[in-house]
């Protein structure tokens, strides 16, 4: 840990608010999260050029030409009904405001359970993973536990073990036909034990398995939660929402909220973090525009609470990409500004609705279960069966060599299928080859 004197003195005074306002907050932070600040450098000093510097204004460094951000014709030929200034500029550090307050208004609109709750302005990221290393930069220690399920993006390891030296704790993901709430209650309990401090991770829809929880199952987490952070652990909750809104409710009703709603404001010893995107939501995946938002656990205290992981955030944020990029802001804050867009976001997951419906009939069909099992899934892009006598990693490398059929072995017999990108009518090709293909290897 550094010792407050030799942290920087805006660190200092934006730790001394948290100490004042929600000191248990302060006490998730990781070492650098304490060091953090944003500096009043170039940066700072520009925006207050851009109130001020009425007359010449020679602050930040780009090039401009007849008021605008200079350009060469050949790229912008190309960005039709975009101007240069929405373009080729830098966008501050959180991102643009009006696309943040765009993004905010959409939480509220699709997630009932955040109104009247008190949390912070969406930052915007360089898409969902330069989120999550954000996280990892204010909250994860080396040797701290992050605990998940035990179906999960192999990214997570990457970021939070590799990067970090934390330690993943895992609990099984399914009980029979649903979320095992009761093995995730247990694992914050267990793991909480000799700790002050947990990180925990839920991802839903998941990735790999597209398993969206129950409204009783999303009642069930939240209880665990208020549980355990009444206990006195201080819970980090970091909530993936990466393919929120593809709900197809397979099998059954499923939540259609984010649990970030009803984590915020619920404990002063849980801090909910939303983690989510134009990525999926927006299928613009290359335009790399995520969100990560606050949702502090004491109400009263919120509005410093968010002021300083703001601050603190655009200072990781400075320190590693500077910003996210211009013109991608400036594409999803039209496109959310547009009159046309719930209804083209409908149409797409309707599609994706069609082949999720037509994957579950076809997986499910009882001249395969000598081959598979079916992880229940019902969202997503993805679903996972269980396959029987072979590995996963076996049957993939056969289906690519023997096939020219890509999947992806998620760990041990789960083999993922991503059926995002499969019409309708590839479906049940794809599943007759790998029956074909798990006959052959057992």
């Amino acid at each position: 840990m550094t010792p407050a004197a030799k942290l920087n003195p805006l660190a200092r005074e934006l730790n001394e608010r948290l100490v004042e306002a929600a000191p248990e907050v302060l006490e998730m932070l990781s070492a650098l999260g304490r060091r953090l600040y944003f500096p009043k450098g170039i940066l700072f000093q520009t925006a207050e050029a851009k109130q001020k510097a009425h007359r010449f204004n020679a602050t930040i460094g780009i090039a401009t030409e007849d008021g605008d951000p200079m350009y060469l014709p050949s790229i912008a030929a190309h960005l039709a009904d975009v101007a240069p200034s929405e373009a080729f500029s830098y966008a501050p550090p959180a991102g643009q405001p009006a696309l943040r307050e765009r993004w905010r208004e959409k939480m509220l609109a699709e997630n009932p359970s955040l109104r009247g709750k008190a949390f912070g302005q969406p930052i915007v990221t360089s898409a969902i993973t330069h989120g999550l290393s954000l996280v990892g930069d204010l909250f994860v220690d080396p040797g701290d536990c992050i605990v998940m399920p035990d179906k999960l993006w192999g990214n997570y390891r990457l970021t939070y073990e590799v990067r970090l030296g934390a330690e993943i704790a895992t609990f099984p993901f399914y009980d029979g036909k649903g979320f095992s709430t009761q093995a995730f209650a247990r694992a914050l309990e267990e793991n909480a034990e000799g700790r002050e401090k947990l990180v925990v991770l839920l991802n839903f829809p998941n990735n790999p398995t597209g398993y969206m929880p129950t409204v009783a199952e999303a009642d069930a987490i939240v209880a665990a939660f208020e549980a355990q952070a009444a206990r006195g652990t201080r819970i980090v909750a970091v909530l993936d929402d990466a393919y929120f809104g593809l709900f197809y409710h397979l099998d059954g009703p499923t939540a259609t909220e984010s649990l970030f709603g009803r984590l915020t404001n619920l404990h002063p010893n849980l801090l909910a973090v939303r983690l989510d995107g134009a990525t999926k939501e927006l299928f613009v995946w290359g335009l790399r525009c995520g969100f990560v938002t606050f949702g502090p656990g004491r109400a009263d205290a919120a509005d410093v609470v968010c002021e300083v992981l703001d601050a603190k955030s655009r200072g990781a944020i400075r320190g590693a990409v500077s910003n996210a990029p211009q013109l991608s802001q400036s594409l999803v804050a039209k496109a959310l500004a547009s009159g046309s867009i719930d209804a083209e976001r409908k149409q797409k997951c309707e599609l994706l609705r069609a082949r999720a419906e037509r994957v579950h009939a076809v997986a499910s069909a009882p001249r395969f279960r000598e081959s598979w099992s079916v992880h229940p899934f019902n969202s997503g892009y993805f679903m996972c069966v269980e396959t029987k006598g072979a590995t996963a990693e076996s049957v993939r490398v056969h289906l690519l060599d023997s096939e020219g059929i890509g999947t992806i072995a998620a760990g041990g017999h789960d083999l993922r299928i991503a059926f995002s990108c499969l019409e309708e009518d590839e479906i049940e090709p794809l599943f007759e080859a790998l029956h074909r293909a798990i006959q052959k290897l057992i």
